[in-house]
């Protein structure tokens, strides 16, 4: 009687179709690259298990029994379908397919996934792209927890457990209202950020600390202001209609002073700016899959920043 907890192995059910295809043992013995008694041992543990009897031997032939013949086919399909379930998984393996979950900070997301989104189509076809924008620390414990697989932020994130992979840099701009007697400039000093009334974005934004950072360097104390602003667009609007100056990326420029009376001043060499970076959890095994979004998502960014 066949135990019902019994799980036959693919090595047996391969032994059993092997023999019942050429009905000589040492012929399936060689096509599966096994010894005989390996081969016998495999083929009598699945007639065990199952409690019935599959193939009957002789020293002359080897004939099928009424149970063999009706299980062959099952034990093909099984076969084939492990075979399959292989092959998808080598081939998953080797090429991103699916849905891909990728972080990006409120101050690249608008000006980068516009060009990013159709080239993402056409160099990976097979993947289906979820995007999240989201502040940094937001994005770090999305990755650590798996709500998503890759994240763009600004570099460096001194996250342990997580791999950072450089994409590209971009200049810092200084935003001031149409008319200032800075626009136009390209050659100012860090220093100057000293006698500006610098607006910031709120508390979260890795913009913001990096602004901070840079009027640290030159000794600047962004004065107060009860003015708060969740996006880089309602800053910049804020630029439009007197309240002060900012700083923005590159990037971001065109899209954010399309609407409204601006104008553009840019710092001297070595010019401030930032470092753009794909981040993703060290223990991923698809770092080299993630290395090749990495780098288009660079090619992109490097030419909107550009």
């Amino acid at each position: 009687m066949a135990d019902r907890s019994y799980q036959p192995t693919l090595s047996q059910l391969r032994a059993f179709v092997a023999v019942a295809q050429h009905r000589h043992f040492g012929t399936a013995a060689a096509r599966l690259e096994v010894s005989q008694p390996t081969l016998s041992q495999a083929l009598a543990s699945l007639e065990h298990g199952l409690g019935i009897q599959l193939i009957e031997r002789s020293t002359r032939k080897v004939l099928m029994t009424n149970a063999g013949t009706h299980l062959l086919d099952r034990a093909r399909a099984t076969l084939e379908a492990a075979d399959a379930f292989v092959s998808e998984a080598s081939g998953l393996g080797s090429r991103l397919s699916g849905p891909l979950r990728l972080g990006l900070i409120p101050t690249v997301a608008p000006y980068v996934l516009p060009a990013l989104l159709p080239s993402l189509r056409e160099t990976f076809p097979d993947i289906v792209p979820h995007v999240v924008e989201d502040q940094t620390a937001r994005l770090m414990a999305s990755l650590r927890s798996g709500a998503i697989e890759l994240a763009v932020v600004a570099l460096p994130t001194d996250e342990p457990g997580l791999v950072e992979i450089p994409l590209y840099t971009e200049d810092f701009v200084l935003v001031v209202p149409a008319g200032h007697e800075l626009d136009g400039r390209a050659d100012l000093p860090v220093s100057i950020l000293k006698d500006l009334p610098i607006l910031l974005l709120d508390d979260g934004h890795c913009l913001r600390d990096q602004t901070l950072d840079l009027c640290r360097s030159a000794d600047a104390i962004p004065a107060a202001s009860d003015t708060r602003a969740t996006s880089l667009a309602t800053v910049v609007q804020c630029v439009a209609g007197g309240l002060g100056v900012t700083l923005v990326p590159r990037s971001a420029v065109e899209v954010e002073t399309s609407k409204g009376a601006f104008g553009i001043a840019e710092f001297a060499d070595p010019k401030p700016g930032r470092a753009m970076g794909l981040v993703h959890r060290g223990s991923s095994t698809r770092a080299d899959n993630y290395a090749a979004v990495g780098a288009l998502i660079g090619t992109v960014g490097a030419s909107v920043a550009g």
